[in-house]
C-alpha cells in the first residue's frame, strides 16, 4: 500500500484525462484514488483490521462530506449536484488511506521527498513554458501549448473551456506575458499546488540538510513567481511571515540563521521593483478590473449565503443563482473557498472546512516542537489558507489530493524526536 502512494505522489501533477463517454473528461487521478481506497478496504477486510482514526479532524472531514450529500435535498439540478458528489467522494478517500499507512514520520518524509520530485518536474515545464515566449514568439508558444501539451492532461472537452475562458495571459504596465501554467488548466491552480510544495522543500532541506533541496525550493519558488498569480504572491508572503515570527521566537532553534535569510531573500524577490511587485501591489488597486470584478462576485456569494444559511443553494448549483442559463463548465464560482463553500453547502460547512484546516495546522505546529517538518507542513497549510481567500482551489483534482494527503500527515503520532 506504501508503495502505491509513493506512485500515486509522483504520479499526481501529471495524470491523464480519460475519456469514458462523449464530451466527458475524467481525470485519472480519481480513478487511481478509488482503487487504491478500495484495495485497502479489501485488505482491511481481508485482515480483518480497518484503520480510520478516531480524531477531531477525521470527525470534520466526516461532517464535510456529510453537509455536502444533505445539500442535495435543496438543489435546483440534482445533476449538477450528483457530479460534484462524485468528484468529492472521489478524491477525499485518499484522506482515510494515508491516516492509516502513513504512520510514522520516515513514511511520511518518503512521499514528501516524492511530492517534491514531481513538483519540481511539473513545475520545470511550466518555466519552460514562460520562456519559450521570448525564443520564438508568444503567439507560437501559446499555440503548441494549447494544441499539443494541454490535452492530454485535461481532455479535448475541459481543453477546449479552458481556451475559451483563458487566464494564461497577463499584461503587465503595458507589457503582455503568458503565464506559467505547466499541465495545469490555469496559473491559479499551479499556483496553489506549489504553494503547498514550496515550504516542505525548504524544510526538508533544513532537515536533511541536502543541498539539492534547496535547489528544488527555489525552481518551484521561481515557478510560482512565474504564474503571477497575486493570491498565490499574498500566500508565499503570509506563508513567509509566519516563519520569520516563528522561528525569532524560538531562540533554540536550528538552522534559524538559514531559514530567515532565505525568508528575506524570498521576500525581496517579491517586493524589489519590477513586474513581479507590480503585479502584487496591483492587488490593492480596488478600481482595477479584475479586483472589482472579485469584489462583486464576493458580494453575490455573501447574500446567497445568507439567504441559505443552513444548506446553501446544493452543491455545484451556485452557477445558476448567478446565471440561471449557465453551462455546467462555465467557470463562475466565487473566487473564494470559504464562499464557494457556503454559498452551495451551507454557512456552518464553511466553518467545518475552516476548523479542519485549523485543527490541522495546531496538530502540525504541536508535533513540530519534536520534528521541524511538521512545522514546515503548518506553513503549506497557510499559504494555502491565504491563497484560498481570491481563489477556489478545492475542485482541482490535483490541488485537492495534495491539500489531503498533507492534512492526512496530521494525524501521525511522534513518540520521539527532537525539537526543532
Amino acid at each position: 500500500m506504501f508503495n502505491l502512494i509513493l506512485v500515486l505522489s509522483l504520479f499526481l501533477p501529471f495524470q491523464i484525462a480519460l475519456n469514458p463517454t462523449q464530451g466527458v473528461d475524467l481525470a485519472s487521478v480519481r480513478v487511481f484514488i478509488l482503487l487504491l481506497f478500495f484495495f485497502w478496504l479489501a485488505k482491511g477486510l481481508k485482515n480483518k483490521r480497518i484503520i480510520i482514526k478516531n480524531s477531531l479532524i477525521s470527525a470534520l472531514i466526516a461532517s464535510f462530506l456529510f453537509l455536502n450529500l444533505a445539500s442535495l435535498a435543496v438543489s435546483r439540478n440534482t445533476d449538477w449536484s450528483l457530479r460534484k458528489i462524485m468528484f468529492v467522494f472521489s478524491i477525499f478517500p485518499i484522506y482515510f488511506v494515508v491516516t492509516s499507512v502513513i504512520g510514522s514520520k520516515e513514511k511520511m518524509e518518503k512521499v514528501i521527498q516524492f511530492l517534491i520530485w514531481s513538483g519540481v518536474a511539473v513545475v520545470l515545464m511550466g518555466i519552460i513554458q514562460f520562456f519559450l515566449q521570448f525564443a520564438v514568439g508568444l503567439e507560437k508558444t501559446y499555440d503548441f501549448w494549447a494544441r499539443y501539451v494541454i490535452v492530454p492532461f485535461l481532455g479535448k472537452t475541459f481543453s477546449g473551456v479552458v481556451l475559451e475562458n483563458p487566464s494564461w495571459l497577463v499584461n503587465i504596465s503595458g507589457e503582455t506575458y503568458l503565464r506559467a501554467t505547466s499541465v495545469f488548466p490555469d496559473p491559479h491552480m499551479l499556483s496553489f499546488y506549489l504553494g503547498l510544495l514550496i515550504p516542505l522543500s525548504l524544510g526538508t532541506a533544513l532537515k536533511l540538510k541536502k543541498p539539492l533541496y534547496i535547489v528544488f525550493f527555489a525552481i518551484l519558488f521561481l515557478g510560482d513567481i512565474l504564474t503571477f498569480s497575486r493570491g498565490g504572491y499574498l500566500g508565499i508572503l503570509a506563508g513567509l511571515m509566519a516563519v520569520f515570527l516563528v522561528l525569532l521566537g524560538r531562540v533554540g532553534v536550528k538552522y534559524k540563521a538559514i531559514s530567515i535569510a532565505v525568508v528575506v531573500l524570498a521576500a525581496g524577490t517579491l517586493l524589489i521593483p519590477g513586474p513581479i511587485s507590480s503585479r502584487l501591489t496591483s492587488s490593492l488597486d480596488l478600481k482595477e478590473g479584475s479586483n472589482a470584478g472579485r469584489l462583486e462576485m464576493w458580494k453575490k456569494a455573501y447574500v446567497v449565503s445568507l439567504d441559505n444559511p443552513f444548506l446553501g443553494v446544493g452543491i455545484g448549483n451556485y452557477p445558476l443563482e448567478v446565471k440561471p442559463s449557465a453551462d455546467y463548465r462555465e467557470p463562475i464560482y466565487a473566487h473564494n473557498t470559504h464562499l464557494d463553500i457556503s454559498a452551495e453547502t451551507g454557512i456552518l460547512n464553511s466553518i467545518v472546512w475552516i476548523l479542519i484546516i485549523l485543527a490541522s495546522m495546531r496538530s502540525f505546529f504541536k508535533k513540530s516542537k519534536k520534528d521541524s517538518l511538521f512545522f514546515w507542513l503548518a506553513v503549506s497549510l497557510v499559504v494555502f489558507s491565504v491563497h484560498s481567500i481570491f481563489e477556489t482551489a478545492i475542485y482541482s483534482p490535483v490541488v485537492l489530493t495534495l491539500l489531503l494527503i498533507i492534512i492526512g500527515f496530521a494525524n501521525i503520532e511522534i513518540k520521539n524526536g527532537k525539537a526543532i
